[in-house]
C-alpha cells in the first residue's frame, strides 16, 4: 500500500469515527498497520473505536503502542486519559496519575487552561488517594501560576479555600509540612477575604482556630488567632470557648485564664463550658457539692470533655461519693478516646483517680479493675504516688507480697513521703500488728497532717489496738474527731464517733445525731442509716425513724434501699399498719429476692393483714432459701393449721421437730392439729381413730410441758385434750399416756375413760395455779360435770358423783364472778344445774337467761332453755325456746331435735320428718336413734305401702340407708343399746347386708342374754337366728333356734327353714306341722303348706307336694302356693297344670306386687309350648303397664338373645334401661348387655366406648365372682379375634383363652351354683377356647387342651368333634388334600353328632375344600334341615348364607350350569326373609356382578350395600371393591369420585391401592 492508499485509508477511518461506525474504523486501520506497523494514527484511531466498542483492554495497548511510537504527541495520552477516566477500575487511579502529569509537562507550554483543568482533576485523584503533601504542592502550583497569570483577588481566594477543603479534614494523617501548608492557606484566606468582618470570613475563622487546636505544638498560634477573632467578633463566644478548652487541657487555670471565663458566663450564662468554668472554679475554693452541681450541669450540656469530667470525678472523691466519681472517670475516659500527647497526662491522671476510687469501693473485683487501671498508666514507676495507689490496690484484693514489696521500694526511695508510710500503716493495719500500724500512720501524719483519712485509720487502729485501748477508747475518739475536723465530708468518722458514743459512752442521743450525720453525708451508709433509724426507735423517737426511712425510699428507685425499706415495713409492723408495711417489704425483696428474712418479714406483714395464703407462700419462699429459719416454719405450718389444712400443718410441724426438737410452738401446733382432727372424727363417730389422734395431742402436749412446765396453756390444753374423750364409749376410750406425764419413768400407761378424765382435771389445775383465768375455771368445771356424767353412765357410787358435780358448779359460779359478762361461762353453769342429779332448775333457768342478756344471738342458750322447759313438763315454752333458736341459726341441730322431742311427745305427723332433718345437718345420738325407730316402726306397718306418707318418708327420702347408716354410727359409741342393735340388724335385712344383720342380731340377744325381759332376749334370739340361716350359716340358726323354747309361729317357721337349708327335710316337715298348729291366720297356713310341698318335692315325692298345693288353692288363694303350682306344672312340662295355676296367679293381680316373677313364669309357660312371640309380647305387656319396673326390663334382656336373637338390639337396650333404673344390679344388667351385643354382632371396631368386651369388662369389675361374666369375656375375645382375623389383621386378644378357662374353673369351684350348671358352663367355656385357639393358627395348643378336656369327658361329642375339626386342619396344612378313608371317618363323626347343624357345617366346609361341592351342598341342606327343626334362628341364618356362599363360589369359578345361580337367589332370599342381612344383599350383588359386570343394575346393587347404614365395614369393604373394578368398567368418574372419598373416609387402604393399580393401566 502506498503512502497515498494509506492517507485514504486514515481518512475513511476518521470519517467512519465521525459516523460512529467503528468497526468500520478498526479494519481502515488495521489495512494501515499491515502496511505500517509505526503509524501512530492509525494507532490512536484504533484505542478510540475499541473504548467506544467497551474494548479497554484493546484501547488501552493502542494507546500504548502509539505513545510508545509518538510519547510527546498529546492525541494518545489525551485518549488514554478520556479511557481511565471513563474506566471504574480501582487499580488504574496509579497509571491515570502519571498520565495527569505527563499532560501537564505537555499543556505547560501550549494551552494553561488545559493545564489548570488537568491540575485540577489530577489534586482530586490526589486527594481520593489521601496524598495530601502531593495534593498541597501541586495546589500551591497552580495558585503560584494564577498569580503569574495576575489573577483577581476573589479568585486566588476560592482557590486558597478549595486547598483548604482539600487538606482540613485530615489533619491527624498530616506530616508537619502538609499542616504548614494548610494553615499558611488558612492565613492566605483570611487576609484574601474581601468581607472583613462577614459571615464567610468568620466561619473561615472558626475552620481556623478549629484546625489550629488540633495541633497541640501550634498553641501559641492558637491563642493568637483567638484573639484576633475576638478583636473582630466580640459578640461571638466560640473562641472564647476553644480557649477555655485549650487552657482547661493544659491545665493552666491562670488569672488570664479566669478572666476569659468570666468573659465567657457573661456573653451566655447557659452555656455548657462556662457553667463548668464555674465548676472548676468552686472545686478551687473547695466548694465542691456547688463544683458538683455546677460540672453536672456544664457536662449535660457539653459532654465531650475529658478534664471536666475529671474535675467532676475529683469532686466527688473529695466528698467521699466514691461510685459517682468511678462513673466520672469512666466518662472521662470515653470521651477522651485514644490519648496522645497532652491528652496522655489527662488519661493518666483519670486512671490515678479511677483506681483512688475503685480502692474505696466495696465491690468484688474493684480492686483487680484498679490494677489494671494504673497498669495503663504510662511510666506509673516514675511516680511514687501511683505507686503506692498500686500497693493499696493490691492490697485491697490481699496480694500482702506485692503490696509489701512496694511499701519497702516506696519507704527506701522517697522516706519523706506520707503517702510510702500510708501503705505501710494499711498493710500493718490489716495484718493486725497494730503497734507497728500506729508507727506508720503517725508518720505519715507527721508528713502529711492534713490528711483526715490518716487520722480515722490511727482512729481504727487505736479502736482495735490493745485490751488497754479497747478499755478507753478516747485515743481513738481524739483522732476520729480530728478527722472530722479536716474533713467534714468524711462520713465514716462520724459513724466511728457514732459507734463510740453508742457502745462506749452509751449516749444514745449523741451517738444517733454522729450516725444521722454520716448518713447525710453518705446516702449509700447503710451501717448509718439503720442504726440512726434503730437509736431513734430505741429513744422512741419515731417520727425521726420514719422521717429519715421517708427522705432514703424518696431519693432512690423503687427496689433500691433495701434495708430503709425493710426498716419502715417493720416500723409499720410495730405501729400495727401491715398494709403499708407490704409494699415497702415488697420493694425490698425485689431489691434482693434471696433475702430470707425479709419474705420472713413480708410472711408477717401478709399474715397481720389476713391475706393467709400469700403469707404462706412468703413463709415457704424464706424456709427455701434458708433452711435454718425455724420460725418461717412454724409460720408457715401454723397458717395451715388456721386455713383448716391439717394434714398438712402435722407434716410441717413434725418437719421443724426433726431438726430441733424441743421447739415448743411446733409442739403445741402439732398437739393442737393432732386435738382438732380427734373432735373432727368425734363430730363424725369416728371414734377409734379420734383416739389416735388424742394419743398423739397428749405426746406433742406432753413435750411441751417437758420443756416450758410453766407455759398455763399448754396444760390447759392438756386438760381440753382429756376432757374430749367425754363422748367415747368407756370400751373405746382407752388411751395410751405419756408416763412422764402421770409422774412415771419414760414409757406410756394405757387409761381408761374415768382415769383421763380424771387427768384432764388435774391438768386444768395446774393450769390455774399460774394463770387465775376465767375460762380455764370454766373448763375445769366443765371436766367435773363430764366425770360425773361418766359415772351416772357406770353406775357407779353417788356420793362421788354428787361430790364432782358441787366442784363443777363452784367452779363455774366462780368464772362467773370473774367474768359476768360472758354468755359462756353462765350456759355451762346452766347446763351443771339443770342436771338430773343437781335439779336446781332455778338457777338453770337464771343462767340461760343471764347468757341471752350477755349475748343476743345464742342459739345455744336458748336451746338450752328449751330443753330445760320441755324436762320440766312446760311443753309450749319449750316450743317458743327453740323456735326462737331457729330463727337465730336454722342449721343448728339441738334445737331441731327438741322440735322433734315434742313433736314425738304430741304425736304430731311431722315427727319422722323433723327426726330425719337433724340426720341431715348433723350426726347425734338423740337424733339418730329416733329417727331408726320412726323408719323401722313405719316398715313394720305393711298395710300403709301404698300411701304417699310411705313413699315421701321411706322411698324419696332413702329413709332405710340413711338410718342404717346413722344407727352404725350409733352403736359404735353406744355399744351397749339393744334395742339400737335391733334396730340396726332390722335395717341391715332390708338392705340385703346379711352378714351385718346377724352381728347386729347377735350383739343384742348377747346384751339381752342376762336381762330379766325374757320375751324380748327370745326375740333377739329368733332375729339372729334368722339371719344365720340367710347367710347360710344353717348349722348355728339350728342351735341358735334349739337354744331357746319355742312357742310361736316365727320360731318353728325360722327353725323349719333352717332344717330345709342344711337339708335336714323330715326335721323341717316337723317343724312347719308344729308351726301350722300354732298358726293363727289362713295366709300363715297356706305359706306353711307351700313350704311343706317344696319340701316334698325336694324328696321326689311329687304327688305329695302337688297334693299340699291344691290343698292351699283350695282354701283362700295364695299367691306364693299358686307360683308355686305353676312352677310345678312347669317342671313336670303339665302345660294345662300350669296355664290353670297362671290363669288362678292373674286373679292375684292386686295382692301380687312381684309382677317380675308372674311375668317369667308366664314366659316360661310361653316357652315350653315354643311361642317365643307371645314371650315378647307377655314381656312387653307388662313392661308397658309399669315402665318403671327395672326388673321387667332385665327380665325382656335376658330372654331376647334366646328366644328372638334377631332382636338382640333391642334387647341391649333393655338391659341399658335396666342398668338406668335399678344401678344396685348394674352387674346383671351390664352382663345382659354384653350377651345381646354379641348376639347382634356387635364389635369394638365398631363403638369404642358401648361393646360387648367394654361392657363384659365393667361386669367383671362389678362382679368378678360370676363364672358366667368370665364365659361371655372369653365370647367377646373369640368375637374380636375372629373380626380380626376376617380383616386379616393380628388378633388382638390373642393367648388369653387359657387364662379365661382357669377364671372360669375358678369361679365355679368357689360358688353354690348347681352342679349341671357349671358342668354345662365349664364344657361350653372348653369347646369356646379350644374353637378359639383353632382360628388363631394355635392347633397344637387347641389339640392338647381338647386332649385334656377328653380324659375327664371321654365320651363328650363336641369335644370329639373338635378334636377331629383341629387334625383335620393341621391334614390340609401339611398334605392340602384328605383320603376317602379320612373323610369317610370324618362323616362317620358327624354322624355320632347328627343334631349339631355346626357338625354339618363343618363337614360341608371339608367337602367344599376338596372341591367336592355337590356334597358340600348336602351337608349345608341337612344342617339347614337341623335349624329350621330346633327352631334355632341363627342357624337357620348361618346355612343358609353358607349356602349361598358356596353356590356363588361355584358361580365365580365360570361353571355353566343354572343350578347354582338359581342356589344362590334361593338362599339369600330366605335370609331376607329371616333377617335384612347386609351379607345375603352382598352376595345376590356378587351374582349379578359376576351375570354381568358392566350393568347398572349390578351398580346399584352393590352401591346400597355401600350405603347401607350399620353394616359391618368387612361387608362395606368387600362391596366396594368390587364397585370400583364396575365403575371403572362404565367409566364413570362422578361416581369414582364419591366412591373414594367415601373409602378416604373410612380408611380403606386396599380400595385406594387398587384405583392407583386401575388408573395406572388406564
Amino acid at each position: 500500500m502506498s503512502n497515498k492508499e494509506v492517507k485514504a485509508a486514515l481518512k475513511s477511518a476518521r470519517e467512519a469515527i465521525r459516523n460512529k461506525d467503528y468497526k468500520e474504523a478498526l479494519k481502515h486501520c488495521k489495512a494501515v498497520l499491515k502496511q505500517e506497523k509505526n503509524n501512530y494514527n492509525a494507532w490512536v484511531f484504533i484505542g478510540l473505536s475499541a473504548a467506544e466498542l467497551e474494548q479497554p483492554d484493546q484501547a488501552k495497548g493502542a494507546y500504548k503502542k502509539a505513545i510508545e511510537y509518538e510519547p510527546n504527541q498529546l492525541l494518545a495520552w489525551q485518549g488514554l486519559a478520556n479511557l481511565y477516566e471513563k474506566s471504574n477500575q480501582a487499580d488504574v487511579k496509579g497509571d491515570m496519575a502519571e498520565v495527569y502529569q505527563k499532560l501537564l509537562e505537555l499543556y505547560k507550554s501550549s494551552d494553561k487552561q488545559k493545564w489548570c483543568d488537568v491540575c485540577n482533576k489530577l489534586a482530586e485523584l490526589y486527594h481520593q488517594e489521601k496524598k495530601y503533601l502531593e495534593v498541597a504542592e501541586l495546589w500551591q502550583k497552580l495558585i503560584e501560576m494564577k498569580q503569574e497569570e495576575g489573577a483577581e483577588k476573589a479568585e486566588l481566594h476560592q482557590l486558597w479555600k478549595k486547598k483548604i477543603q482539600f487538606l482540613k479534614d485530615s489533619t491527624q494523617d498530616q506530616d508537619y509540612k502538609t499542616e504548614q501548608l494548610l494553615l499558611s492557606a488558612f492565613e492566605h484566606a483570611l487576609n484574601s477575604a474581601d468581607t472583613v468582618p462577614g459571615e464567610d470570613h468568620q466561619r473561615l475563622y472558626k475552620d481556623f482556630i478549629q484546625c489550629l487546636s488540633k495541633f497541640p505544638h501550634e498553641a501559641a498560634k492558637l491563642e493568637k488567632a483567638c484573639k484576633d477573632m475576638m478583636a473582630l467578633y466580640p459578640a461571638v463566644s466560640y473562641p472564647l470557648e476553644v480557649l477555655f478548652l485549650h487552657f482547661l487541657q493544659s491545665g493552666n487555670l491562670s488569672e488570664e485564664a479566669l478572666d476569659y471565663f468570666s468573659r465567657l458566663l457573661e456573653m451566655d450564662a447557659s452555656n455548657g463550658l462556662g457553667i463548668i468554668s464555674c465548676g472548676i472554679k468552686c472545686l478551687q475554693e473547695k466548694k465542691y457539692r456547688e463544683a458538683i452541681k455546677n460540672l453536672t450541669e456544664g457536662l449535660q450540656k457539653t459532654s465531650q470533655c475529658p478534664a471536666a469530667w475529671h474535675y467532676l470525678a475529683e469532686a466527688y472523691m473529695r466528698i467521699h461519693r466514691h461510685r459517682d466519681a468511678l462513673q466520672s472517670c469512666n466518662k472521662a475516659l470515653q470521651a477522651l478516646g485514644t490519648a496522645e500527647g497532652p491528652s496522655l497526662r489527662w488519661k493518666n491522671l483519670i486512671l490515678q483517680l479511677k483506681a483512688e476510687a475503685l480502692i474505696k469501693t466495696a465491690d468484688a473485683g474493684a480492686a483487680e479493675e484498679a490494677i489494671q487501671a494504673l497498669e495503663q498508666i504510662v511510666d506509673t514507676s516514675s511516680d511514687p504516688v501511683v505507686l503506692a495507689v498500686r500497693g493499696q490496690a493490691y492490697l485491697k484484693k490481699g496480694l500482702m507480697d506485692e503490696a509489701s514489696k512496694i511499701s519497702q521500694e516506696l519507704l527506701l526511695s522517697h522516706p519523706d513521703l506520707a503517702e510510702s508510710h500510708a501503705l505501710e500503716g494499711f498493710i500493718h493495719y490489716s495484718q493486725k500488728n497494730y503497734e507497728q500500724a500506729e508507727k506508720s500512720f503517725l508518720n505519715a501524719i507527721e508528713r502529711k497532717a492534713e490528711a483526715a483519712e490518716y487520722h480515722e485509720c490511727l482512729g481504727l487502729t487505736y479502736w482495735f489496738m490493745s485490751d488497754k485501748t479497747r478499755r478507753d477508747k478516747g485515743k481513738a475518739l481524739t483522732q476520729f474527731l480530728k478527722a472530722a475536723k479536716l474533713d467534714s465530708n468524711l462520713g465514716s468518722a462520724f459513724r466511728h464517733m457514732g459507734s463510740y458514743y453508742r457502745d462506749v459512752a452509751e449516749d444514745k442521743s449523741r451517738a444517733r445525731g454522729c450516725y444521722k450525720k454520716a448518713f447525710e453525708l453518705d446516702g449509700a451508709d447503710e451501717e448509718s442509716g439503720t442504726a440512726a433509724v434503730d437509736l431513734s426507735m430505741e429513744l422512741d423517737d419515731m417520727d425521726t425513724a420514719l422521717s429519715i426511712l421517708n427522705e432514703v425510699t424518696a431519693k432512690v428507685g423503687s427496689g433500691a434501699a433495701k434495708w430503709a425499706l425493710i426498716r419502715r415495713g417493720l416500723y409499720y409492723l410495730r405501729t400495727d399498719q401491715p398494709t403499708k408495711a407490704v409494699p415497702d417489704l415488697q420493694a425490698a425483696l425485689r431489691a434482693d429476692p434471696k433475702d430470707a428474712n425479709c419474705w420472713e418479714c413480708l410472711g408477717e406483714a401478709y399474715l397481720n393483714r389476713g391475706s393467709y395464703m400469700t403469707a404462706l407462700k412468703s413463709f415457704r419462699k424464706a424456709s427455701e432459701l434458708n433452711p435454718e429459719l425455724t420460725y418461717s416454719f412454724y409460720q408457715a405450718a401454723a397458717i395451715e393449721q388456721a386455713l383448716g389444712k391439717y394434714q398438712s400443718a402435722i407434716a410441717a410441724y413434725q418437719e421443724i421437730l426433726k431438726k430441733t426438737e424441743d421447739y415448743v410452738p411446733a409442739l403445741k401446733g402439732l398437739g393442737e392439729c393432732h386435738l382438732i382432727l380427734a373432735k373432727s372424727a368425734l363430730e363424725n363417730y369416728f371414734d377409734r381413730k379420734a383416739v389416735d389422734y388424742i394419743e398423739q395431742a397428749l405426746e406433742s402436749f406432753t413435750k411441751a410441758a417437758k420443756h416450758c412446765p410453766d407455759v398455763s396453756c399448754i396444760w390447759k390444753l392438756l386438760g381440753d385434750t382429756c376432757t374430749t374423750v367425754h363422748l367415747i364409749s368407756p370400751t373405746t376410750a382407752n388411751v395410751q399416756v405419756p408416763a412422764s406425764l402421770l409422774g412415771q419413768n419414760e414409757g406410756k400407761e394405757v387409761l381408761k375413760k374415768r382415769e383421763l378424765l380424771s387427768l384432764g382435771g388435774r391438768c386444768y389445775s395446774r393450769a390455774l395455779k399460774m394463770m387465775h383465768l376465767p375460762s380455764i375455771w370454766c373448763d375445769l368445771g366443765i371436766n367435773y360435770y363430764r366425770q360425773a356424767e361418766h359415772l351416772i353412765a357406770v353406775s357407779t357410787d353417788s356420793s362421788e358423783t354428787s361430790e364432782l358435780l358441787e366442784k363443777s358448779l363452784q367452779c363455774l359460779k366462780k368464772a362467773v364472778r370473774l367474768d359476768s359478762k360472758n354468755h359462756l361461762y353462765w350456759n355451762a353453769l346452766g347446763v351443771v344445774a339443770s342436771s338430773s342429779a343437781i335439779g336446781n332448775h332455778a338457777l338453770a333457768q337464771h343462767s340461760f337467761i343471764k347468757s341471752i342478756q350477755a349475748e343476743k344471738i345464742n342459739v345455744v342458750a336458748w336451746t338450752n332453755l328449751g330443753v330445760l322447759y320441755l324436762t320440766t313438763g312446760h311443753i309450749e315454752q319449750a316450743h317458743e325456746a327453740f323456735k326462737t333458736a331457729q330463727s337465730l341459726d336454722p342449721s343448728y341441730l339441738l334445737c331441731w331435735l327438741g322440735q322433734a322431742l315434742i313433736a314425738e311427745r304430741v304425736d304430731s305427723y311431722d315427727t319422722m320428718d323433723l327426726f330425719r332433718h337433724t340426720t341431715e345437718l348433723c350426726m347425734h345420738d338423740e337424733g339418730a336413734k329416733g329417727y331408726g325407730h320412726w323408719v323401722c316402726s313405719t316398715l313394720q306397718d305393711k298395710s300403709n305401702r301404698n300411701t304417699e306418707v310411705y313413699q315421701y318418708n321411706i322411698v324419696e327420702m332413702n329413709a332405710i340407708p340413711t338410718a342404717q347408716v346413722v344407727l352404725t354410727k350409733y352403736t359404735e359409741r353406744n355399744p351397749d343399746d339393744a334395742s339400737a342393735f335391733t334396730m340396726l340388724g332390722y335395717l341391715d335385712d332390708y338392705l340385703h347386708l346379711k352378714k351385718q344383720a346377724a352381728e347386729a342380731y347377735g350383739r343384742a340377744a348377747s346384751l339381752l342374754k342376762n336381762s330379766e325381759d325374757t320375751e324380748r332376749y327370745k326375740t333377739a334370739m329368733q332375729n339372729y337366728g334368722r339371719s344365720l340361716c340367710a347367710l347360710g350359716r344353717c348349722d348355728e340358726a339350728i342351735e341358735v333356734y334349739t337354744s331357746i323354747p319355742l312357742t310361736d309361729f316365727d320360731g318353728f317357721v325360722g327353725l323349719a327353714l333352717a332344717y330345709f337349708k342344711k337339708g335336714l327335710l323330715e326335721e323341717s316337715i316337723k317343724a312347719y306341722e308344729q308351726a301350722l298348729s300354732v298358726a293363727e291366720s289362713e295366709e300363715d297356713k297356706a305359706h306353711v303348706l307351700t313350704a311343706m310341698a317344696i319340701a316334698e318335692y325336694k324328696q321326689n315325692r311329687v304327688d305329695a307336694a302337688q297334693t299340699l298345693l291344691f290343698k292351699c288353692s283350695l282354701q283362700e288363694p295364695c299367691v306364693e302356693s299358686l307360683k308355686a303350682l305353676c312352677t310345678l306344672g312347669l317342671l313336670k312340662k303339665d302345660v294345662t297344670l300350669a296355664a290353670a295355676a297362671l290363669k288362678e296367679l292373674k286373679k292375684q293381680e292386686k295382692r301380687d306386687r312381684s309382677l317380675d316373677e308372674r311375668c317369667l313364669i308366664a314366659s316360661a309357660l310361653h316357652a315350653l309350648q315354643g311361642r317365643s312371640v307371645e314371650l315378647q309380647r307377655e314381656i312387653c305387656k307388662a313392661i308397658h303397664c309399669t315402665p318403671a319396673d327395672p326388673a321387667l326390663w332385665a327380665l325382656l334382656a335376658q330372654l331376647l338373645p334366646f328366644y328372638a336373637p334377631g332382636q338382640a338390639k333391642a334387647g341391649a337396650v333393655a338391659g341399658r334401661i335396666a342398668q338406668v333404673l335399678d344401678v344396685n344390679h348394674g352387674k346383671e344388667a351390664l352382663l345382659s348387655i354384653a350377651v345381646n351385643q354379641l348376639a347382634a354382632g356387635c364389635l369394638m371396631a365398631e363403638d369404642k366406648k358401648n361393646n360387648p368386651l367394654k361392657n363384659i369388662q365393667k361386669a367383671i369389675h362389678l362382679s368378678p365372682d360370676t363364672p358366667g361374666a368370665w364365659a361371655v369375656l372369653l365370647a367377646a375375645c373369640h368375637a374380636e379375634n375372629s373380626a380380626a382375623c376376617l380383616s386379616r389383621a393380628q388378633p388382638p386378644r390373642a393367648a388369653l383363652e387359657r387364662t379365661l378357662l382357669a377364671a372360669v374353673s375358678a369361679q365355679t369351684a368357689a360358688s353354690n351354683l348347681p352342679q349341671s350348671y357349671i358342668q354345662a358352663l365349664e364344657e361350653w367355656c372348653l369347646c369356646q377356647a379350644v374353637a378359639s385357639l383353632e382360628q388363631i393358627g394355635e392347633l397344637s395348643a387347641a389339640e392338647a387342651l381338647c386332649n385334656k378336656g377328653l380324659q375327664s369327658r371321654p365320651e363328650h361329642p363336641a369335644l370329639l368333634l373338635l378334636l377331629k375339626q383341629v387334625q383335620c386342619k393341621q391334614l390340609l396344612q401339611t398334605h392340602g388334600e384328605l383320603p376317602d378313608s379320612i373323610l369317610k371317618e370324618l362323616h362317620k363323626t358327624v354322624m355320632n353328632s347328627s343334631t349339631s347343624v355346626a357338625a354339618w357345617q363343618w363337614l360341608a366346609e371339608m367337602y367344599q375344600s376338596q372341591r367336592m361341592m355337590v356334597g358340600a351342598e348336602m351337608c349345608y341342606r341337612k344342617s339347614l334341615q337341623l335349624a329350621f327343626q330346633q327352631g334355632s334362628w341363627h342357624e337357620k341364618l348361618s346355612s343358609l348364607l353358607r349356602l349361598a356362599m358356596l353356590a356363588l363360589e361355584v358361580c365365580m369359578a365360570n361353571v355353566s350350569d343354572d343350578h347354582w345361580p338359581a342356589l344362590v337367589q334361593e338362599a339369600t332370599a330366605e335370609a331376607l326373609k329371616l333377617s335384612p342381612c347386609p351379607l345375603a344383599s352382598l352376595l345376590q350383588a356378587l351374582l349379578q356382578y359376576q351375570c354381568n359386570m358392566a350393568a347398572r343394575e349390578t351398580g346399584g346393587m352393590l352401591a346400597r350395600v355401600v350405603q347401607q347404614p350399620g353394616t359391618a365395614e368387612s361387608i362395606v369393604a368387600v362391596a366396594r371393591w368390587y364397585l370400583l373394578h364396575h365403575l371403572h368398567a362404565r367409566e364413570d368418574p362422578q361416581s369414582l369420585k364419591v366412591l373414594l372419598d367415601n373409602a378416604k373416609a373410612k380408611g380403606d387402604v386396599r380400595v385406594l391401592e387398587l384405583q392407583e393399580k386401575l388408573s395406572a393401566r388406564a
